[in-house]
C-alpha cells in the first residue's frame, strides 16, 4: 500500500507519518523511515516536527543514490512499513522505487509538500498522489486570518518571497508561515 500525506507546512504531516510509523510499530511490525539528509532543521539522526515530536530515521542523500539506499535498506532489513518525510526534496525515482516497494507488499507512507512557495506542484509528489492507494490531504491555519490553509508562503525578511527565489530554501518558522489561497502572496508571479 502507498500512502502519501500532502499538505502545507505546518499542517502536521510529519507527525501523522510518526504516528502512523508508532502504530505498526507497536503492532510488532518491522519499521523504518527515511528523510533527506538536506533536511537539517532540527536534528540530523531523526525525523522532526514543528512542535518536537521525533522518531529515529536513516538518512539519505536526496538523489537517485539515496533512492536507491531506502528501497536496499527496506529489502535487507525485512522491514514491513516505512516512512518516507519530505518527499518533495528526492528526485523523480523516488516514484517507481516506493511504487515497487507497494507491490511487493510493504506499507509505504510518504509526506511531503504538494506545492512549493509559489503555489506549484512538486513533480515528485505530483507523481506519488496520482500512484498513491490512500490521500490525506492536511491543512494548516493560515497566519493572516486564522482560516484554513491549503500554501505554504515564504518570508524574507518578513515579507512574501518574489517568485523568481530560489525554489529549495530548507527553513522553519523563521522562514515560513501557512497561509489561505486568500492570502498567499508570490510577488512577480508570471501572468498566464
Amino acid at each position: 500500500m502507498l500512502e502519501v500525506i500532502v499538505g502545507p507546512m505546518f499542517a502536521g504531516k510529519t507527525s501523522e507519518l510518526i504516528r502512523r510509523v508508532e502504530r505498526d510499530r507497536y503492532a510488532k511490525k518491522r519499521v523504518s523511515v527515511f528523510k533527506p539528509s538536506l533536511d537539517t532543521r532540527y536534528s540530523a539522526t531523526h525525523v522532526h516536527t514543528h512542535n518536537g515530536l521525533s522518531y529515529p530515521a536513516y538518512i539519505v542523500p536526496a538523489s537517485k543514490e539515496g533512492v536507491e539506499e531506502i528501497v536496499e535498506k527496506t529489502l535487507e532489513e525485512g522491514y514491513e512499513t516505512i516512512g518516507v518525510d519530505e518527499a518533495q526534496f528526492f528526485p523523480l525515482d523516488l516514484v517507481d522505487a516506493l511504487d515497487t516497494l507497494a507491490a511487493r507488499g510493504v506499507r509505504v507512507i510518504v509526506a511531503g509538500l504538494n506545492l512549493d512557495f509559489r503555489g506549484e506542484p512538486f513533480e515528485t509528489v505530483k507523481e506519488l498522489l496520482a500512484r498513491a492507494d490512500h490521500i490525506t490531504y492536511l491543512t494548516a491555519v493560515c497566519t493572516v486570518c486564522g482560516g484554513e490553509a491549503t500554501r505554504t508562503q515564504r518570508l524574507i525578511d518578513g515579507r512574501p518571497a518574489p517568485y523568481d527565489s530560489p525554489r529549495i530554501l530548507v527553513g522553519g518558522k523563521e522562514a515560513y508561515e501557512a497561509r489561505c489561497r486568500r492570502h498567499h502572496e508570490v510577488p512577480g508571479r508570471p501572468t498566464s
